[in-house]
């Protein structure tokens, strides 16, 4: 008897292979100068590398703390502490997971119930709607428009309902490169406060903020981080994206939540990677001190190489991207033309319209700077003779 073959309905039916997977393998297609995806060309610290040897060495190779690592999650605080003013419980507030997405993922899952409604700012990161959509759901997007890409504050009063129940922002923001000031978690807290909302704050750019008053984030805000999840990640503080770790600051009853999700999604996360963090973040806290600097330098390098091209670039507040305008170059809409130009150019970036739900008219493209200076000066050069 012939079995039949079971196809399973899928749940997110309108989601394929992402437009980052795609343009990485473009690139090595055609041999191109990746910027697309959002990952270093070069290693971490020294230091950083030689305690984890360390630590698989010493024998730490068994589960972790369902929470994370005591040395971690101390240091965490510490950090916490002298960055933003607010000390989390580092028992019951602090969980360390497996790199910023599980964390989102856990979050969502843990605060939204079928039919709540969810907000969010386009351009967004493709991690969110999908953990809404899973969770029951329904995503309420107010779009942000360029160059400025801030928050209309008037319309988002507009978006509230009885069925709000998260809001989800992300500073410094990928793909727009800006970032929040003070005054829009200020007026983000006067707008939901008589409400039960809460807040998912991805902040995993947080030590890449060029702004001279430092990182704006939730954790500074009393009054918000009273119903908030802060997110962040130690794979962009460290340039390792691939150890995958991340953590969420939470109040503990919400701790408590995220954790029950956590613990049946991944348990617990890489052992010696999580000791040879805490070391790092004990022994050279200038490393994310310095970041700053650090990115900033490669913006200005890859922002004063294309000066003298046809791109427009538009100003960069945060993060390691960079967007610029094509529309003296190409007619082309920002898909077609990132295809085009990996194949014709030899360069690989990500057009801004696959952060968006609704139509993005803008000839809007990124740029990953997260790359050797001599990565960037290749790219600017064959980016200059389009």
């Amino acid at each position: 008897m012939t079995q039949p073959n079971l196809i399973p309905e899928s749940k997110l039916p309108t989601l394929g292979t992402t437009i980052f997977t795609q343009m990485s393998a473009l690139a090595t297609q055609h041999n191109a100068i990746n910027l697309s995806q959002g990952f270093p060309d070069f290693s971490g610290p020294a230091y950083l590398q030689e305690r984890l040897a360390f630590h698989v060495s010493q024998g730490a190779n068994q589960y972790a703390p369902m929470i994370g690592v005591l040395p971690l999650r101390e240091a965490i605080v510490d950090k916490t502490a002298a960055r933003y003013d607010h000390r989390p419980d580092v028992n019951s507030d602090v969980t360390v997971t497996s790199g910023a997405t599980e964390a989102l993922y856990a979050a969502i899952t843990a605060l939204v119930r079928t039919g709540d409604e969810v907000i969010c700012f386009d351009p967004s990161y493709d991690s969110y709607a999908p953990a809404v959509e899973l969770a029951g759901g329904v995503l309420k997007r107010i779009a942000l428009q360029p160059p400025g890409f801030r928050v209309d504050w008037a319309a988002f009063r507009h978006l509230l309902s009885e069925k709000t129940r998260l809001v989800i922002l992300n500073t410094p923001h990928n793909p727009s490169a800006t970032v929040w000031q003070r005054s829009d978690f200020d007026a983000l807290w006067q707008a939901i406060a008589a409400q039960e909302i809460y807040v998912l704050s991805d902040e995993v750019y947080e030590h890449i903020c060029f702004d001279a008053r430092g990182h704006a984030s939730v954790l500074a805000h009393a009054d918000l981080r009273q119903r908030a999840v802060a997110v962040s990640s130690f794979g962009k503080t460290f340039h390792m994206t691939g150890w995958k770790v991340g953590y969420c600051i939470a109040p503990a009853a919400i701790s408590a939540e995220i954790r029950k999700v956590h613990q049946y999604l991944t348990f617990s996360v890489n052992t010696p990677a999580q000791l040879a963090l805490a070391d790092m973040l004990r022994a050279e806290p200038e490393h994310y001190r310095q970041l700053p600097a650090f990115y900033q330098a490669r913006r200005d390098r890859l922002t004063q190489a294309l000066a003298n091209s046809r791109f427009s670039v538009l100003p960069c507040e945060g993060t390691y991207f960079l967007l610029v305008d094509y529309s003296a170059i190409s007619d082309l809409d920002d898909v077609s033309f990132c295809q085009w130009m990996t194949r014709e150019a030899g360069v690989a970036t990500i057009p801004l319209s696959v952060f968006c739900a609704e139509p993005f008219p803008h000839k809007l493209i990124r740029l990953c700077f997260a790359k050797q200076e001599a990565t960037l000066d290749a790219a600017a050069e064959r980016l200059c003779q389009l």
